[in-house]
């Protein structure tokens, strides 16, 4: 696999593992990059490189890919990908509904001629229902899963995506231990809404009988919230439990006597006044010397420039630097027997590696010739389209 030494690909987890990765937006590309730190030799499929210059965002998570540049609108491209589809493992699909259908692509046609190939399909809204041909992002599936009415006011996660990235990552492993697997259609919102269901469940505990951000979890309580420190920096408060809260009362030269209980809701704003005054007075540093080594949960905000430097990401390594010395986060889960060793080397540029990929898969160089004459491959090495 591109950017890894041969041995290293070799032990890792998914050594060996094919996959052809539909180039798309955020999501896909980081299920190919994950496939490609444990081991999986990860083709992109690329728009040749004038269409592929029109789009807005290019691929920053090329990490250890090869990229071969095809035209999938013209007979021949699609006719290709699917010759390539029939000595791959695993198809990252990205597209939006109905797209690979039209170019002949769909999963019964691929998987009818590769049985063993895993199709994962990522689509935002599914391949069914009221809104399976609508456009979407993050704020979309989060707002149609239920997840996004517990965030208080802008603020939202974007988490949206991870349930389909997580599984497709894993299909490498699911491929080696069972030939049950073929089609993985993966939906953003019935994703979220999975990865929700501590939120829908613990409704009958009570814990979400207040108007929207005035609960215990989503920034209503004063022990669970973020305060601004007096450098403009920030510290995360998660004190819950209350011998973690006592010991946050502690850090912040409090009296527990003098305080209302802490789950006395209707004192909470105040509370949080409370304590957003006294994180005001000191900078985060002070707090962090104050609060780390104690069991007070609390802990700073930290800038992706001061993860990467923290001390105890530094002891976890739990950050890489590549050959252009650009910091990014190391792989994980990080494995025992077999960890993933990241490709270290610059993303590909588009077309870098079609007449090698090709080759790979049977193509002979005369029908390379042939579809190259015809303009629907490239190999011109071009300027990373970042």
């Amino acid at each position: 696999a591109s950017g890894h030494s041969a041995a290293a690909a070799v032990t890792m987890a998914l050594g060996g593992v094919r996959v052809l990765e539909l180039a798309g937006l955020a999501p896909a590309p980081l299920c190919g990059m994950i496939l490609a730190d444990f081991g999986a030799q990860v083709v992109r499929i690329d728009r040749l490189s004038r269409a592929a210059a029109a789009s807005p965002h290019g691929d920053v998570q090329a990490r250890g890919k090869r990229s071969l540049a095809l035209d999938l609108k013209r007979p021949q491209g699609a006719a290709a990908l699917r010759r390539l589809c029939g000595g791959a493992d695993v198809l990252i699909e990205p597209f939006r509904h109905g797209v690979m259908e039209r170019l002949g692509l769909g999963p019964e046609v691929l998987l009818q001629e590769n049985p063993r190939l895993i199709y994962a399909r990522l689509t935002g809204f599914g391949q069914a229902g009221k809104y399976a041909k609508s456009a979407g992002h993050d704020i979309n599936y989060l707002a149609l899963s239920g997840r996004l009415q517990h965030k208080k006011g802008g603020n939202m996660y974007r988490a949206g995506s991870l349930f389909c990235q997580q599984p497709q990552a894993v299909t490498g492993w699911i491929r080696m231990f069972s030939q049950a697997v073929q089609y993985f259609p993966s939906f953003v919102v019935e994703g979220v809404a999975y990865l929700s269901s501590f939120l829908w469940k613990s409704q009958i505990l009570g814990l979400w009988n207040q108007p929207r951000g005035e609960n215990l979890l989503d920034s209503g309580a004063p022990f669970y919230e973020i305060y601004r420190t007096s450098d403009g920096k920030f510290m995360a408060v998660g004190a819950i439990e209350p011998v973690f809260y006592n010991q946050l009362i502690k850090g912040l030269g409090l009296n527990l006597d003098k305080l209302p209980a802490q789950m006395s809701v209707s004192d909470w704003p105040e509370m949080k006044k409370k304590f957003a005054s006294i994180f005001a007075q000191k900078t985060q540093a002070e707090w962090c010397s104050i609060f780390d080594n104690t069991d007070a949960c609390v802990t700073p905000v930290l800038s992706f420039d001061d993860a990467a430097s923290h001390q105890h990401n530094k002891e976890r390594r739990s950050f890489i630097k590549n050959d252009q010395g650009e910091m990014s986060p190391r792989p994980a889960p990080v494995l025992s027997r077999t960890p993933a060793v990241p490709s270290c080397k610059r993303d590909p540029f588009i077309g870098e590696h079609t007449e090698e990929i090709l080759l790979e898969y049977g193509f002979t160089k005369q029908e390379i010739a042939k579809l190259f004459s015809d303009k629907v491959i490239e190999f011109k090495k071009l300027k990373p389209n970042l």
